[in-house]
Protein backbone atom coordinates (compact mmCIF):
# COMPACT_ATOMS: atom_id res chain seq x y z
CA UNK A 1 0.00 0.00 0.00
CA UNK A 2 1.55 3.35 -0.35
CA UNK A 3 0.43 6.69 0.29
CA UNK A 4 0.95 10.49 -1.18
CA UNK A 5 0.15 13.36 0.04
CA UNK A 6 -0.06 17.15 -1.63
CA UNK A 7 0.43 20.05 -0.49
CA UNK A 8 0.08 23.83 -1.96
CA UNK A 9 3.23 25.53 -0.85
CA UNK A 10 3.69 28.16 0.50
CA UNK A 11 -0.38 28.00 1.17
CA UNK A 12 -0.01 25.03 3.07
CA UNK A 13 3.18 24.95 4.49
CA UNK A 14 2.40 24.34 8.57
CA UNK A 15 0.45 21.18 7.21
CA UNK A 16 3.49 19.85 5.54
CA UNK A 17 5.76 20.78 8.25
CA UNK A 18 3.22 19.22 10.85
CA UNK A 19 3.31 15.74 8.21
CA UNK A 20 6.93 16.16 7.78
CA UNK A 21 8.10 16.37 11.37
CA UNK A 22 5.89 13.52 12.64
CA UNK A 23 9.05 11.66 13.46
CA UNK A 24 10.68 14.36 15.10
CA UNK A 25 7.60 15.14 17.15
CA UNK A 26 7.30 11.15 18.71
CA UNK A 27 10.99 11.28 19.56
CA UNK A 28 10.74 14.72 21.64
CA UNK A 29 7.29 13.44 23.41
CA UNK A 30 9.29 10.09 24.00
CA UNK A 31 12.62 11.51 25.55
CA UNK A 32 10.21 13.73 27.89
CA UNK A 33 7.80 10.69 28.73
CA UNK A 34 11.65 8.85 29.73
CA UNK A 35 12.92 11.78 31.36
CA UNK A 36 9.57 11.90 33.75
CA UNK A 37 10.15 7.99 34.05
CA UNK A 38 13.62 8.51 35.21
CA UNK A 39 12.63 11.39 37.78
CA UNK A 40 10.01 9.50 39.36
CA UNK A 41 11.86 5.93 39.36
CA UNK A 42 15.54 6.97 40.41
CA UNK A 43 15.63 11.03 41.25
CA UNK A 44 16.35 11.93 44.92
CA UNK A 45 12.72 13.41 45.72
CA UNK A 46 10.91 14.29 48.68
CA UNK A 47 7.45 13.35 49.07
CA UNK A 48 5.96 16.50 47.81
CA UNK A 49 8.23 16.36 44.57
CA UNK A 50 7.43 12.78 44.05
CA UNK A 51 3.76 13.47 43.75
CA UNK A 52 4.40 16.15 41.73
CA UNK A 53 6.40 14.29 39.39
CA UNK A 54 3.95 11.89 39.17
CA UNK A 55 0.81 13.75 38.61
CA UNK A 56 2.53 15.74 35.62
CA UNK A 57 3.89 12.21 34.49
CA UNK A 58 0.40 11.01 34.58
CA UNK A 59 -1.29 13.90 32.73
CA UNK A 60 1.33 14.04 29.89
CA UNK A 61 0.21 10.35 29.43
CA UNK A 62 -3.64 11.16 29.57
CA UNK A 63 -3.19 14.12 26.85
CA UNK A 64 -1.24 11.67 25.11
CA UNK A 65 -4.11 9.23 24.58
CA UNK A 66 -7.35 11.56 24.71
CA UNK A 67 -5.30 12.46 21.10
CA UNK A 68 -4.45 9.07 20.22
CA UNK A 69 -0.83 9.26 20.52
CA UNK A 70 0.40 6.28 21.97
CA UNK A 71 4.55 5.44 22.59
CA UNK A 72 5.65 2.19 21.85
Amino acid sequence: MKATLEFNLPDDQDDYEMATQGSKMFNALWEISQELRSICKYGELSEKEWEMADKIREKFFEILNDNNVYLK
